[in-house]
């Protein structure tokens, strides 16, 4: 629904202005990224997608692409390059405008094509994915059949033995932010009209970002038996019964066949504590669901001989971990003491 025709707040207007003229960062910072992650690889490659180039580690990905049939990026290969800046200088000046004149007309349009601009520009980027992922060279050194190698639009996916993160970059999240910013705007001002009471308008935007980073929030990968590998044993995940996760800030997984091969690479300091987000275990109970280690409760038995040794089991609570206890021998644990026993 369209707004009256009476003008925008001063507030208002400064807001879109600084919106509008936060978006010539997207022209010094890049917008996109997309990291892969391997045994071989652990500090990570990337390459960094910009409005008209890309940088980072093109050339080591493109040789690694060879062996699989992928053809190399190139910046080239992109006929946005050409165009793009051109569209976010368009931006720019309609959110001038919007803020000169106060027209919530022009505000209204200015966030309908910001909408419709997301959405083909999310649609060009999986499409450029796609190609790139499923129009490989017959003649590739490395086949594998049915495979394809499409990244991901966003999030993580596994290809092959590399772990593929794809997220807005710097310039990206001003973006994001920018239009964010003349939505909350135009909240405001729908709201204004209708005399809205004052607490409900602050409810409301208080619960806009807590909507935004609830639907961002990281969350555990369920294990592919007989697909992925420990990162620390490099052993295949087969049994499900044990296992573990530690999910960092920016989204990583780090994937465990045992609770002894993520205590110890927890205890080398590869990641620092302040970098992880969860660190999960598998309950022994039910394939795929994940537990934290702070609730969890934890059975250690010779009998229970998980895949590396740690012979360690997670439960939701004692009573689910004394349903196993009662069969065998051993002894209930809480996570810190499972910490300290492994070496």
């Amino acid at each position: 629904m369209l707004l009256k025709s009476t003008p925008l707040s001063v507030t208002s207007r400064i807001l879109v202005a600084f919106a509008s003229g936060a978006l010539v960062a997207a022209f010094f910072l890049p917008v996109w990224r997309i990291d892969l992650f391997a045994p071989q690889y652990p500090e990570g490659l990337k390459m960094n997608i910009w409005i008209n180039k890309l940088t980072g580690d093109v050339d080591v990905i493109n040789g690694l692409n060879h062996y699989i049939g992928m053809k190399p990026f190139s910046a080239a290969d992109f006929p946005e390059f050409s165009y793009l800046p051109y569209v976010v200088g368009f931006f720019m000046l309609l959110g001038m405008l919007v803020s000169i004149t106060g027209n919530r007309r022009f505000l209204f349009l200015y966030l309908l094509l910001t909408v419709i601009g997301g959405a083909l520009a999310m649609y060009d980027f999986y499409m450029w994915e796609y190609n790139y992922g499923h129009n490989l060279n017959p003649t590739a050194p490395i086949q594998v059949p049915g495979m394809s190698y499409q990244p991901p639009l966003f999030g993580h996916k596994r290809l092959l033995n590399f772990d593929a993160y794809s997220f807005p970059d710097v310039g990206g999240w001003i973006v994001i932010g920018a239009a964010g910013m003349a939505f909350v705007v135009w909240f405001l001002e729908w709201y204004k009209q209708r005399k809205v009471s004052r607490l409900k308008i602050t409810t409301a935007l208080l619960l806009l970002p807590l909507i935004f980073f609830s639907s961002c929030s990281v969350q555990p990968e369920p294990f592919k038996y007989g697909t992925d590998n420990c990162h620390a044993c490099k052993m295949g995940v087969m049994d499900p019964k044990f296992g573990g996760e530690i999910i960092t800030t920016k989204g990583k997984v780090y994937k465990f066949d045992d609770i002894i091969c993520m205590v110890r690479f927890l205890k080398s300091d590869a990641i620092k504590k302040e970098d992880i987000k969860q660190n999960l275990v598998i309950n022994f109970k039910k394939e795929n669901e994940f537990i934290d280690v702070k609730k969890a409760s934890f059975f250690i038995s010779n009998d229970l001989r998980s895949p590396m040794g740690s012979n360690a089991a997670a439960f939701i609570s004692d009573e689910e971990a004394n349903t196993v206890k009662d069969k065998m021998e051993g002894q209930l644990m809480k996570w810190d003491e499972v910490y300290k026993k492994i070496q």
